[in-house]
C-alpha cells in the first residue's frame, strides 16, 4: 500500500471513529433507511442456514446482523477500519441475542482472514471509500470459497441521490473546495453504469450482474434532515469545515430553502438509488 493509501486509511479510521457517536445516534434511522439496499445484498448472496459470512465495511452492523438471523447454523464475521462503529454493532448483536456473530478491526485490502473461509462476502456502502477498490474486490475473492457469492451495494449518480447531492452541491457552491484527484475516495465514486460489473469481472469473478434499487430518505423536517446529516455524513462535515460561519449560515439557509420541493405529504422525502453488483467465485 502506498504512503498516500495509507494517510487515507488512516484518516478515514479517525473520522469514521469520531462519527460512531452520531451513527449510534441515529441508527434506527439509517437502519430503516438502508434495509433495502441491504436486503437486496443479502438476497444475491444465496445463503444457507450453515454459511459462513463476511460482511466487509460493516460498521455498525448491517447487512451483517441480518444475515446473521439467516444463517443460524453458520457464522458472520463484521469486519471494519472503524473500532468505534464495531462496538455499536457489538452492542446490538448481544441486544438481539445473536450468538454466531463475531466482530473484527482491520482493512480490506488486508482482510486478516485465511483463504477460500466465506460462503458470502457482503460490502454494502463501503466499496467507494476504499483507498484502493481492485486490491480490496481482491482480497473478498481470495476469502471466499469457490462458488461463494461476493454482493455489494454502491451509491448511484448524484442526480439519482438528492439526499447527497442536494446539501453537497450546496456546499460547494458557498465553498472553495480542491478538486479531487480522479479515484478519490467518495460517495459516487462507482456510480458510473458497468464500473462495479467491469471491477468484478477483473477479479475473476463470473455471473456478475448489477441492478439498481430505490427508496427515499424521510426527515420530518429541514432541522432534522440538517442535524441528521450532520452528524452522520462526514463529506458534509468535512464541507462545512471549510466555510466561515457566514458561509455555513447561507449554506444552511439555501438547503433549507431547496428542501421545499421534496415534502410531500407532510414529510421530506428524498431519492436514494444504490447500485447492487454481485458475481460468483470460480
Amino acid at each position: 500500500m502506498s504512503a498516500s493509501a495509507e494517510q487515507i486509511r488512516d484518516q478515514q479510521r479517525s473520522t469514521w471513529d469520531e462519527f460512531s457517536a452520531g451513527w449510534r445516534k441515529w441508527d434506527a434511522e439509517v437502519m430503516d433507511w438502508h434495509a433495502s439496499f441491504g436486503d437486496a445484498v443479502i438476497e444475491e448472496a444465496w445463503l444457507r442456514p450453515d454459511s459462513a459470512v463476511l460482511d466487509v465495511a460493516a460498521g455498525t452492523g448491517e447487512p451483517g446482523l441480518t444475515a446473521a438471523a439467516l444463517v443460524p447454523r453458520g457464522s458472520v464475521a463484521l469486519l471494519d477500519i472503524s473500532e468505534g462503529m464495531l462496538r455499536v454493532a457489538a452492542e446490538k448483536a448481544a441486544a438481539r441475542g445473536l450468538a454466531n456473530v463475531e466482530t473484527a478491526v482491520g482493512d480490506a485490502a488486508a482482510l486478516p482472514f485465511d483463504d477460500a473461509s466465506f460462503d458470502a462476502v457482503l460490502c454494502r456502502f463501503g466499496l467507494m471509500f476504499f483507498p484502493r477498490m481492485s486490491t480490496a474486490v481482491g482480497e473478498m475473492v481470495r476469502v471466499a470459497k469457490p462458488g461463494a457469492r461476493i454482493s455489494a451495494a454502491v451509491w448511484s449518480r448524484a442526480a439519482e441521490n438528492p439526499w447527497a447531492s442536494l446539501i453537497l452541491g450546496t456546499i460547494a457552491r458557498h465553498t472553495e473546495l480542491p478538486v479531487p484527484p480522479a479515484g478519490t475516495p467518495g460517495l459516487f465514486r462507482c456510480a458510473a453504469q458497468g464500473f462495479m460489473t467491469r471491477m468484478f469481472r477483473d477479479a475473476g469473478l463470473v455471473d456478475v450482474s448489477e441492478r439498481k434499487v430505490s427508496t427515499d430518505l424521510v426527515q420530518d423536517s429541514p432541522e432534522l434532515y440538517w442535524e441528521f446529516m450532520t452528524d452522520i455524513a462526514t463529506t458534509v462535515a468535512v464541507g462545512l469545515a471549510r466555510a466561515d460561519r457566514e458561509a455555513r449560515e447561507l449554506i444552511r439557509s439555501d438547503v433549507f430553502r431547496l428542501l421545499g420541493r421534496y415534502e410531500h405529504d407532510g414529510a421530506l422525502r428524498l431519492r436514494s438509488t444504490a447500485t447492487i453488483v454481485a458475481g460468483t467465485r470460480v
